[in-house]
């Protein structure tokens, strides 16, 4: 992520504000490093600028990391390797990154106000917020299994982002596969649904999860590739429906 660099204000806006601040002081460091901060904190996190939602985001991809490693009651060596390595961080960076890590995973303030803040600022790039929580599942599943507790944060933070359940299901199936993973549920459809309506669903997800709306937002490689995983997983999908219903 080429905005890493941003990292430092938030862990200084942990002191000051909890989970918020962090996000104001991540913004905060933005703006004075570019000259342009106004005085008016609101004016640098509130606004919808592609630099303000990328801070923003990239303040809370580190926090909802630390705060799902630690939704199983400890942090494995493997869930934070597997933080490193999806969100690919530059070694220059790693110690800015992992000490707003640490203090994310110490901090006695819940997850909810970062999910919230993503589920504002993105309210209409559904793409961005479901590849996050894809995100998110890769760390869980990082030790071979999502635990209860991690499979609850992940549903509560879908829902704070202002995904349905449908949603959530539908991700969620992406990731705990099995002989069994059900291709209907992948692409959140039934049986009982037409071919033309099964079509229609399969193109709407295909348009919606298309990385390019991600590339447009100003977002990381990294979940450049998660998109590509999850289009990958909906067209084997509809490829497995079309097959038995000879569509």
């Amino acid at each position: 992520m080429a905005i890493w660099g941003k990292i430092l204000g938030g862990v200084a806006g942990f002191a000051a504000g909890g989970p918020l601040g962090a996000i104001a002081g991540a913004t905060l460091g933005h703006a004075i490093d570019s000259k342009k901060w106004t005085g008016n904190i609101s004016e640098n996190i509130g606004g919808n600028s592609l630099k303000s939602r990328q801070t923003a985001f990239t303040v809370a991809v580190v926090v909802l990391s630390a705060k799902m490693a630690k939704a199983d009651g400890h942090v494995t060596r493997d869930e934070i390797s597997a933080f490193k390595d999806l969100f690919d961080i530059p070694e220059n960076e790693m110690v800015d990154v992992g000490r707003l890590f640490n203090e994310a995973r110490k901090d006695s303030a819940g997850f909810e106000p970062y999910a919230r803040q993503i589920g504002s600022m993105f309210k209409n790039d559904q793409n961005v917020k479901e590849s996050l929580l894809a995100s998110l599942f890769q760390i869980a599943l990082a030790d071979g299994i999502i635990h209860r507790d991690e499979d609850k944060f992940l549903l509560e933070v879908a829902n704070c982002f202002g995904l349905s359940d449908k949603d959530f299901n539908r991700i969620r199936s992406s990731f705990i596969t099995s002989s069994k993973t059900d291709p209907y549920e992948l692409l959140g459809v039934n049986r009982k649904m037409s071919d033309s309506d099964i079509k229609k669903i399969y193109r709407d997800l295909i348009r919606k999860n298309h990385p390019d709306l991600l590339i447009a937002q100003g977002m990381p490689q990294e979940f450049i590739d998660t998109a590509n995983k999850k289009m990958a997983s909906i067209n084997a999908a509809y490829d497995l429906i079309s097959k038995e219903r000879s569509i």
